[in-house]
C-alpha cells in the first residue's frame, strides 16, 4: 500500500532510520502546545493580567493539530469533512466556555493566576476529550499533561515559601550541630 512496504527488504537500516529521523517531528506539534500552555500560566502568574486572546489562539492551535494530525488517516472526502466539523463544533463548544469564564461577573470572582489555571484546566479537559474522540493517544497525552500541570504550577508557586524556609531550617539544623560538634565544641 504505501512505498515502504513495496521496497524490497535490505536491511532495517534505511526504513528505521527514516522512521527515527520523522519521530521528533511526530511529536513536536505536541510539544509546542505544552510548551505554549505552561508558559501562559508562567505569564500571568508573574504579570498578574490575564492572557484571553492568548488562551483562545491556542485552543483554536490545538483544534488544528488535532485536525492535522488525523488527516493523513482518512481515505474519503466525507471522512475529512466530518472531521472538521466534530472538530469545530469541539472546540467551539472550549472557547464558549473559556469565554463564560471570562465574562466580568465570574472574572471577579478569581483572581488572574487562578483565572489562568481554569482557562488552562478547560483547555486541557477539551484536549482531552478530543483526544479520546479521535482515538489518539498523544492528544489524550496532551491533555492529560496540562491537566496536570495545573496542580503542578500551583504547587510550585506556593511550595517556594516553603522550599525556602525549609532550607533555611536546614542551615539553622547545621550550624547549631556545627557550632556544638565543631572544632570548639570539642576542645
Amino acid at each position: 500500500m504505501s512505498e515502504t512496504n513495496e521496497q524490497p527488504s535490505e536491511g532495517a537500516s534505511p526504513s528505521t532510520a527514516s522512521g527515527r529521523a520523522n519521530l521528533p517531528w511526530h511529536w513536536l506539534p505536541f510539544v509546542v502546545a505544552l510548551v505554549l500552555a505552561i508558559a501562559g500560566v508562567a505569564y500571568t502568574n508573574v504579570s498578574h493580567q490575564p492572557l484571553v486572546g492568548y488562551w483562545e489562539f491556542l485552543a483554536l492551535a490545538i483544534a488544528v493539530v488535532c485536525v492535522v494530525t488525523r488527516w493523513r488517516e482518512l481515505d474519503s472526502k466525507q471522512a475529512q469533512f466530518r472531521l472538521i466539523w466534530t472538530q469545530a463544533l469541539h472546540w467551539v463548544a472550549v472557547l464558549v466556555t473559556m469565554n463564560i469564564m471570562l465574562v466580568s461577573g465570574v472574572q471577579q470572582l478569581l483572581p488572574t493566576p487562578a483565572t489562568s489555571l481554569v482557562l488552562l484546566t478547560l483547555l486541557a479537559l477539551g484536549t482531552f476529550l478530543a483526544g479520546l474522540s479521535l482515538l489518539s493517544p498523544e492528544i489524550c497525552f496532551l491533555g492529560i499533561a496540562m491537566g496536570a500541570a495545573v496542580p503542578a504550577l500551583s504547587w510550585l508557586k506556593q511550595s517556594i515559601v516553603f522550599f525556602l524556609l525549609a532550607a533555611i531550617f536546614v542551615v539553622g539544623i547545621g550550624m547549631a550541630v556545627w557550632l556544638s560538634f565543631g572544632p570548639r565544641g570539642r576542645a
